[in-house]
Parts: structure tokens; sequence; C-alpha cells
């Protein structure tokens, strides 16, 4: 704001100030609303005989008036925030004025006094009070929006919530909303706080003229398909897609409406969450000893956190990294005290190959439930460090289990992934015979039931895309996807935990749950959506003028274009409409053991073409790519190291 303008005297002075000003102001309106009232009612400027005999009237009433504003805070509100708090302050101060009118007027025997001179007082003081205040509040808005350089907005969503977000807007320096959009027909045509309603077809219309740069979605309570309608029908506008936060998140008071945040990809996907069954997010939780191996994960973490929500005895924090572990203790911590609930955690450093270590673990805290979420899942990296991969996944998959079910503990729930389906890479086959150890200690346990959970991939995870998307379109491209056709599936996080647990108190012994994750997503779709809702241009041969260009950069080793989560076609339903259950093959003991053995061996000689090939032989439909190169890899047993070339 430029300070040669008046309206800059007036807000960078001092409170006190202000107040006095204001004090005077109602100094001289209350007794010149009272002459109004009088010329009102008898219709003529000046009636001495009526103006005369009431003067103590004009003395006291704005000396009084003060004192009752004062009293219902008036002078503490400010101006320009003014809203219907400080306007019923007014009239219930003028309604009093009324009433001392009429008494004062007995009391000193005021005559003539017309008995309708108070009520006329009131409306008009109503006027001049409230209205001054309101004026200059307009005034100071119009000021701001001449002397500042505010951006011109649409508020997609003309319900209370737009409206919030609009009054805001208003009354900050930064976006000024020029209209709103409602697909409500009935809310066409007029305003609110004189800002016009739009249809969604007159978007483009309005962008264009007046060169609005951003469209903010204020739609909290609107389901996930009706989102994704909507910002499919922005895609190409070139206009900066934000959005308030969620209906939960604002009846919690975790958020405010003038909040803004980016659109979040599960909009984009449109995927309305099954709500949970709670008697399924009980039953293996609820008053048991919990543990989670790799709490510190994207899925691990996510776990913890709606595990203290189910009212453990106790939660267990099996993490090998120490950042990891300290980050999720401290926010489960406050977690449990925010929802006041007895939860003994406990936080341990420790390795899931360390078969005394894990052992000591669960029969000192007497664990009931394990999930085992501790995993290698980067694709790339498991390619290019076989051995470690293998051993973490199949080695630490095999020490937990056993130690599971040699303290006959209640339940098992392994976190699977679709890469465990017809595996082109070492981390779905070691997902996948990760899967068939269990399968086989099911058979061997009557105690514990174990079970596995398969799904695809999560949003926000550490290995998700949609995090790098984000940075490259920050950094103004460009955006870069293996493949033009490779496709994937979605999930978020907190769903995934969800139907996790929900799955793994479903199972009977040996099951392979399989998560319904709705239909496959281009991921070169999701990119141009990033892209465009955004505020850019995609940049490429039919538009060279575009913001940011998609590279394409060829697939990454042992990658797949698509993900399966199913090997056979034996599939059946369960309870829950979001949860299958897959039938499929498993080995039996001497081939499970006779492959075990060959891997052992393979690992201890640091040979891991010899550990695909073990792989290969065991894993159904497994195709070991063959263009990648373990970092520390030998071809016999001579001991020779061979590393890869720069090449």
């Amino acid at each position: 704001m430029r300070k040669n303008l008046p309206i800059y005297r007036l807000v960078v002075m001092k409170r006190a100030h202000k107040r006095i000003v204001m004090i005077a102001s109602d100094l001289l309106a209350l007794p010149f609303a009272l002459w109004s009232g009088y010329m009102l009612r008898l219709s003529d400027w000046w009636s001495p005989e009526y103006i005369y005999p009431a003067w103590p009237l004009f003395v006291l009433t704005p000396v009084v008036g003060v004192f009752v504003f004062m009293r219902l805070g008036l002078y503490h509100a400010i101006i320009r925030f003014m809203g219907a708090q400080a306007i019923w302050a007014v009239v219930k101060g003028v309604m009093l004025l009324a009433f001392f009118l009429w008494a004062a007027a007995t009391v000193l025997q005021v005559s003539p006094f017309p008995r309708s001179v108070p009520v006329i007082f009131s409306l008009v003081a109503l006027v001049y009070v409230g209205g001054s205040r309101l004026l200059v509040r307009h005034y100071y808005h119009w000021l701001l929006v001449q002397s500042s350089q505010k951006k011109p907005v649409l508020i997609y969503g003309a319900g209370g919530a737009g409206v919030q977000l609009a009054t805001a807007l208003l009354d900050g320096k930064e976006y000024s909303p020029i209209g709103f959009v409602d697909d409500d027909i009935a809310l066409w045509d007029s305003t609110i706080k004189s800002i016009p309603i739009y249809g969604p077809e007159m978007i483009r219309d309005v962008i264009e003229c007046e060169n609005v740069g951003h469209i903010f979605l204020a739609l909290p309570s609107s389901t996930s398909q009706a989102r994704k309608k909507v910002l499919e029908s922005l895609e190409g506008l070139n206009v900066h897609v934000q959005t308030i936060p969620s209906m939960p998140e604002l009846l919690s008071g975790k958020a405010k409406v003038e909040e803004l945040r980016e659109v979040q990809v599960e909009d984009l996907l449109g995927r309305d969450p099954v709500p949970p069954m709670v008697s399924l997010l009980e039953k293996c939780i609820c008053g048991k000893a919990v543990m989670v191996t790799g709490a510190g994960g994207s899925i691990g973490s996510e776990l913890c956190r709606q595990v203290i929500t189910q009212k453990p005895t106790s939660l267990v924090l099996f993490e090998l990294s120490e950042h990891s572990l300290y980050q999720i203790k401290l926010e489960l911590e406050n977690l449990i005290k925010q929802q006041k609930v007895d939860v003994n955690l406990i936080a341990l450093l420790g390795n899931v190959t360390d078969k005394v270590r894990v052992e000591k673990v669960i029969s000192t805290f007497g664990i009931d439930t394990i999930y085992h979420a501790a995993a290698y899942k980067h694709v790339p990296l498991v390619e290019q460090n076989v051995i470690e991969g293998v051993k973490n996944n199949i080695f630490g998959t095999r020490v937990v289990a056993e130690a599971a079910a040699a303290a006959n503990i209640s339940d098992f729930i392994l976190i699977s992934t679709d890469k465990a389906v017809r595996p082109t890479n070492v981390m779905g086959a070691t997902k996948r015979f990760s899967e068939l150890i269990l399968q086989h200690l099911s058979e061997a346990s009557s105690q514990t039931i174990f079970s596995m959970v398969r799904f695809g991939n999560v949003l926000g995870s550490s290995g998700s895309v949609v995090p790098l998307f984000r940075k490259q379109i920050q950094s103004k491209g460009p955006v870069t996807v293996t493949h033009q056709d490779i496709t994937r599936y979605f999930m978020t996080i907190p769903e995934a935990a969800s139907l996790v647990i929900q799955a793994g108190s479903m199972a009977k012994g040996g099951d392979v749950f399989v998560l319904d994750m709705g239909d496959p997503v281009k991921i070169t779709d999701l990119a141009k959506k990033m892209i465009q809702l955004s505020g850019y241009e995609i940049k490429n041969k039919e538009n060279p003028s575009g913001d940011i260009e998609i590279k394409y950069t060829g697939l990454r080793p042992a990658e797949k274009l698509y993900e399966e989560l199913l090997i056979s076609d034996h599939v059946v339903t369960t309870d829950h409409p979001k949860i299958m259950k897959a039938n499929e093959d498993s080995l039996t003991m001497v081939e499970l053991e006779r492959a075990f053995a060959d891997i052992i061996h393979a690992c201890s000689e640091h040979n891991s073409e010899h550990l695909k090939h073990v792989l290969k032989n065991t894993i159904y439909g497994y195709s070991p790519a063959r263009d990648n190169v373990d970092y520390l890899s030998v071809t016999n047993s001579s001991n020779i190291v061979h590393l890869p070339s720069s090449s």
C-alpha cells in the first residue's frame, strides 16, 4: 500500500488513537441521530418547541451511548475485519439507547416528547453508527485493491467453504476473488458479497476476460469422483488449480479454509475409500501386543498410526534406520497424547535378519500380532544390490516368521506387492519367495495364522513418482517418465494400511489377499494432469513455446510396463468389497528347502547371477533382466570381485 494514500495513515495509526477517532465520531453521530428522529417524526427540519425541551437528551444520549458501546466491546473491533459480531453489538447498543431515551424523557418530564422518536432514533443510529463503520471497511478494501497488485482468482464452489475463502481473500493482500463457479443452476447470475456466480461453461470466457491465473477449489465435502470430474473440466485452461483442506481436517481444527494446497493426486484418481469395518480393525489389535517391522517406512509408519487408534496394550516399533525410528516415535507419542490412549510404546533398533534379536523382542514383550513391513522395495536399487535384497527380504521374512511360529503368536501379516506376480525384477521375486515361505509355515503351524496382503503403488511413498513429479514441476521441468505407455495402480497410504489390517483379520491361514486397486493409471496422463493443474502448458512438438516438457527416459532395468495383482485367475471375494483372496499354488517343503539352501549357497559366494538363476527356477513367471549387473558380484567361488564398467 502506497504511503501517500490517506488510508495508509489510518492503518498505521496506533490502536488507542483509532479508538479516540471512533468515540469522537459516535459522540457526533448519536445527537445527530436523535435530531434526525425528531425531523422524520415531525416532517420538519427544525421544531424549537420540541427540540429545546429535549436538550438534556441531546447531551446525555451520546455520553451514555459511548459508555454502552464500550461495555459491548465495539471499540475493540478492528473495522477492516468487522463482521456479524460487531454489527450485533451496534444493534444491541442502539436498542438499549432507545430504551434509555424513553426512560430519561419520562424521568426528566420532557414535554412534548413524541413516543415514536426512540424507535426512529434507534433505526437512524443503527445506520449512522453501524453504517459508518461498514463504509470505512468498504473504503479500506477498495483502496487496498486500487493500491495493490492482487491477483484475480476464481473460486469453484459457492457453498459455505467458498464464501469463507472469499472473505479471507478479500481481507488479504494477495488474491482478489472476481467470481464463483458452481454447478447449481439456481445460483447462476446471482452474487455473494458482490461477487458474481458463474456456471462451469463460463470459466474459459471469465479466465480470458479477467486474466485469471488461479482457480481455488472450495469443495471439501465432495466425493472423490465429483472432484475428479471438476479437475478434468479444468485441464487445458492454463491456470494454477489449488484446493482448500478436506472436511475432516476443517472439522477437527487441523486446518483452516484459507490454507490453500496443491491438488492431491488422489483427487485426480477419483477413488472413494470404502469405510472400514470396525470389527476387522479391532480383531488383531485391540487389547493385544503388536509389533511392526519396518516401522519407519511409508507403509510401516501408517500401520503404526492406525494401530494406535485401535488401542493395543503395547506397540513395538522395530526399525533398522535410527532417524526413521526417531521420527515415528516422536509422532506416535504426540498421537497417544492427543487421543488419550493407554499404549506402551517401545522403539527398538534392529535388523530383521538378526534371529536372536527378533526372538528376544517377541518373547520379552509377549507379541500377539506382527505386521511385517520391513523390506527393500526400490526396484533399481535391489536389482543392483541383489545379495542384500535377498538377505533382507527373504532371510528377514523367514527369521521373523519362524520366530513368530516358535512363540505361537496369533497373527502374522506380510506386506507384499503386485511386483511379486510374474516378476521381472529381483525385488518382486524376493517378495514372492517370502509369500511361499509363509504358505509353507502356515501348513506347518497350528497356532499362528500367517497371511499376506498384496497391493500396488501407494501415493506419497518414498519411491512414488508423485513427489518426483512435483519437484520437477517446481523446477520448471523436464518431467521424466520412463515410457509413454507405462501404467500403474495407485492407492493412498492410509487406505492401503487400513485394508491391510482388515485383511489380516479375515485370515484363516496361508491366505493371499489382494486389494482392489481400482483402474490402472497411465503415468504419462498423470504427468500431464499435474503439469496443467499447476498452471503450466506442456511443451512438445505441437506446442514448442510451452512451459514444461515431458521427457521419456526409457524403462529402468527390470521395470515392467504394467503390473498385475494375480498369478492365476482363481480369486474369490471376501466380506470386504475392496479385499479379494487369491488361491495360488505353493511349493512343497522339499522344494522350498532345496531352493532356500541354494539361495544361502549363492549368497555365501556373493554370486548374484547364480542367485537369480535359483529364483528363476523357483518363482513362477520370473524372468530376470539381463541388462543389469549387481555392483558386487562374482561368477565363481574364486573370490574374484567383478565391478561393472563405467560405461
